[in-house]
């Protein structure tokens, strides 16, 4: 299966500040602040939904096209991406903007100020998805969080031309309104939330879970430490434990590592019960190791790890197609 990633591409720049950003402030002045931060330390990540997922199918050998809009900064980010599998034909240059940049200072005991940059995302309408899904054989869109004007012509041309899509809102389901919410899930053929943003969703659009059970073909929402459900309409739920031993570290990425776990399995052929272990695998790569894209993925030893978590017919199954 080829599968198309849209969503933000961007990079995340990281800084932590060794005191307290309320020790700066003074009562009564905060109608007039100019602030400066000494930090002392700075991580430059590789980073966005699309990138991440993009990343994610490509160590899992599926060749991924990353679709959006990025800038004359990507050149070595796109080297990258395609030295990890993944395609960025699909990716369009602006002339006038950078690339899409998150920027924060982390204090002493856990606040941030950031700010977020959407540079050359804003121009992802631009982009003519069913074109393009066409020309590269692609069986699958997935729509990622990003310009949410994008998200609904994908959305929008993805149906007309009859191509199978993915909603996936994530970062923007609390900007997105329900008219948005409804007309990007109707037709889906996978929908992809958290617990918090199933409830979001249900409560801006006013649907039941039947109601939207009946709008996509199968909703998958992550349950943190306790795995993931599956639904489908006339269906019993699946429902999967998470990885027992997962060591805690970082939690940025995990969901799209999850997102590209699931799909790679889908591809593949295998149920509905694999395809969540092996989206609870990838996650588990992510939350052990600061950054959505510093992980190593090597066959042997998460096929070795899910015959501990999930036992050794998971694990072969799975390591017939890793490997």
């Amino acid at each position: 299966m080829r599968i198309a990633v849209t969503g933000s591409i961007a990079t995340d720049h990281l800084m932590m500040f060794s005191g307290k950003f309320t020790d700066t402030l003074i009562a009564g002045k905060l109608d007039k602040v100019s602030l400066s931060f000494l930090v002392g330390d700075l991580e430059i990540r590789r980073g966005g939904v699309a990138g991440n997922i993009s990343f994610g199918l490509g160590c899992l050998g599926l060749q991924p096209l990353l679709v959006g809009s990025v800038g004359a900064d990507f050149a070595d980010y796109r080297d990258w991406l395609q030295a990890h599998g993944v395609d960025t034909s699909g990716v369009r240059t602006s002339a006038a903007k950078h690339t899409a940049r998150f920027v924060a200072t982390n204090d002493s005991v856990g606040n941030q100020i950031a700010s977020f940059y959407p540079g050359a995302m804003s121009e992802d309408g631009e982009i003519d998805i069913a074109s393009l899904a066409a020309s590269n054989g692609v069986d699958l869109v997935v729509i990622g969080a990003g310009d949410p004007v994008a998200m609904q012509q994908f959305t929008t041309d993805c149906r007309a031309a009859g191509v199978p899509f993915a909603a996936d809102f994530s970062q923007q389901v609390a900007f997105l309104d329900g008219d948005a919410m409804r007309t990007l899930m109707e037709g889906a053929e996978y929908l992809f939330c958290n617990e918090y943003e199933e409830a979001v969703i249900e409560s801006k659009t006013g649907l039941s879970n039947q109601d939207i059970l009946e709008r996509v073909r199968t909703r998958i929402i992550t349950l943190g430490a306790d795995g993931a459900r599956v639904e489908r309409d006339g269906e019993a739920p699946v429902v999967v434990g998470s990885v027992p031993d997962a060591k805690f570290v970082e939690p940025t990425g995990a969901g799209d590592a999850f997102r590209c776990g699931f799909l790679a399995a889908v591809s593949w052929g295998l149920s509905t019960e694999r395809a969540i272990q092996l989206g609870n695998l990838m996650a588990v790569h992510v939350l052990e190791t600061v950054g959505p894209q510093e992980y190593e993925l090597k066959p042997g030893a998460l096929a070795d790890r899910a015959a501990v978590a999930y036992g050794d017919e998971a694990a072969a199954d799975l390591i017939a197609h890793l490997s």
